[in-house]
């Protein structure tokens, strides 16, 4: 799991740009809404996916576990501009907090007829 907040690339009178990726391959992007807090989101692992999470509104919870359990769940906060990056054989789970919207960069099978291949839900955390 690794989370950061957004950083500045560059700057000028007319406003910011920040990256997100730079020179990283992306398969598939999804934009996630949800309608009210205390949802729960995902509790599953991918084998072979790597999932960037960009929230874009209101917050949630990321809640996180190897596969192998062998490092106790953990959970970090996410806000507005702070991503988050979900490896493979790594069970996570969003709480989510509020209504909220959230951006999903994935690479490997996840989009269309292949959102479900490398899904796998026979671990639950939250």
């Amino acid at each position: 799991m690794e989370h950061r907040k957004i950083e500045i690339a560059t700057s000028d009178e007319r406003g910011t740009i920040a990256d997100i990726f730079y020179k990283t391959e992306i398969h598939h992007v999804a934009v996630i809404d949800t309608h009210q807090g205390g949802v729960i989101r995902g509790n599953h692992y991918h084998k072979q996916s790597t999932q960037t999470m960009f929230m874009t509104k209101g917050s949630l919870r990321y809640w996180y576990q190897p596969v192998d359990n062998s490092e106790p769940v953990k959970s970090v906060l996410l806000n507005e501009y702070e991503v988050i990056t979900t490896p493979p054989f790594e069970v996570h789970a969003l709480e989510m907090l509020e209504p909220s919207q959230f951006i999903v960069f994935s690479h490997g099978l996840r989009g269309g007829s292949d959102y479900e291949a490398d899904t796998f839900r026979d671990i639950v955390i939250l």
